[in-house]
């Protein structure tokens, strides 16, 4: 069963995707200077995998098949303010061109290897780590120096 909720035990959802090239995983800076997985919110007629199809074309120019869900958990992104992430391990089918959106500061392809050096949430990394550990590759995009 695929979800298709906007909210989960009280919190709205954020659905997150988890895209490996080679040994390198996609992530993008917020506006609080953290390094996040990209994804969003869903709308209310769209499952999780038709949102985070949806947000990696917005926030990255980038199209892909969305594998399993690797992880869920409630976050406190700011004190007091929670969402419920869902974070799925997905595979790129058109990464010619990545760009970032306006949403974000900025967006890298960030070897595993250092990935300790980042502020980024401990479950984001967790759900890198377990993709990464199910042996899941992507392809590289063509002409890329990230």
């Amino acid at each position: 069963m695929v979800p298709s909720a906007t909210r989960k035990n009280g919190y709205p959802v954020s659905v997150k995707g988890v895209v490996l090239f080679g040994q390198r995983v996609l992530l993008l800076r917020n506006d609080r200077d953290d390094w996040e997985l990209p994804g969003g919110r869903p709308d209310i007629a769209e499952t999780w995998p038709q949102a985070l199809v949806r947000e990696l074309q917005e926030e990255a120019n980038l199209g892909v098949v969305v594998g399993p869900l690797i992880d869920e958990w409630p976050y406190e992104v700011l004190p007091g303010r929670f969402v419920w992430i869902a974070a799925y391990g997905c595979r790129p089918i058109s990464a010619d061109a990545l760009r970032i959106s306006a949403e974000h500061r900025d967006l890298k392809l960030f070897d595993l290897a250092v990935l300790d050096s980042l502020r980024l949430y401990d479950g984001y990394r967790a759900s890198i780590d377990r993709w990464a550990a199910a042996g899941r590759d992507g392809l590289l995009p063509s002409g890329s120096s990230r």
